[in-house]
């Protein structure tokens, strides 16, 4: 019986051997298990920063265009002046004046029927605007306005103020050149809507006061033979 002490001694100290290996065995796994994340995954997993409205608006593209860009164009063509034909005296009466109007060119005739007469020529412009002028420096300025043309000739020494309306058929500008007994004759003529005429007839540079002509048709007899007047276009 007394060699039970001994026993039982040898193996209480190796239980408590035993108890404290596993005891440390169970404390180092689970330290290990603690500490095993590292600072990359803790990165990793943290949410992106989302964007400030600052951010948002400066990064946006402009809604404005650049000060290079043509505006819109509305697509509407600009107001062309219609033709016609146009035809009245000046402003005392002594003188007659025709004007005739195609695809914004103009012809115009002044003309007093005795000696003074000038034949000008130029563009008219989007608003009804003209500035006709010839080789001689005279000039006629005008203006377009419904159914009337409004403005001045100027001969040098001096101005002559006119209003010409609107002109139908046969009234109206005409014009003939031809040779007569080997005379050059060049004349013009301004048909009244009232039916008056004003036109000169120049034999080789004289001038004198032109005889009449058929509107209708243009006949006109220059020195028993007869000429044809046409109408004067651009």
């Amino acid at each position: 019986m007394k060699r039970s002490g001994p026993l039982f001694t040898l193996l209480a100290g190796l239980l408590l051997a035993v108890f404290m290996l596993s005891l440390n065995a169970t404390t180092g796994t689970r330290s290990t298990s603690a500490g095993s994340g590292t600072p990359a995954d803790a990165v990793s997993a943290s949410p992106a920063p989302s964007k400030t409205p600052t951010e948002s608006a400066t990064k946006a593209p402009a809604a404005t265009a650049t000060p290079d860009r043509p505006p819109p164009s509305s697509g509407r063509p600009s107001p062309a002046v219609p033709n016609g034909d146009y035809a009245g005296r000046t402003d005392d009466d002594s003188s007659a004046v025709a004007v005739t109007v195609r695809d914004g060119r103009a012809v115009a005739y002044f003309c007093d029927g005795r000696d003074q007469e000038s034949w000008l020529k130029g563009d008219v412009e989007a608003d009804g605007t003209m500035r006709l002028t010839n080789k001689k420096g005279q000039v006629l300025t005008g203006e377009l306005s419904g159914r009337r043309i409004r403005g001045g000739v100027d001969m040098g020494q001096r101005t002559y103020g006119f209003t010409a309306d609107r002109s139908l058929e046969p009234s109206g500008l005409y014009r003939a050149t031809d040779t007569v007994d080997g005379t050059e004759v060049d004349a013009g003529w301004i048909v009244l809507q009232d039916g008056d005429q004003v036109g000169i007839l120049r034999r080789d540079g004289e001038a004198a006061p032109a005889p009449r002509i058929d509107p209708r048709s243009g006949a006109v007899t220059v020195d028993g033979q007869q000429l044809t007047a046409r109408p004067v276009t651009p």
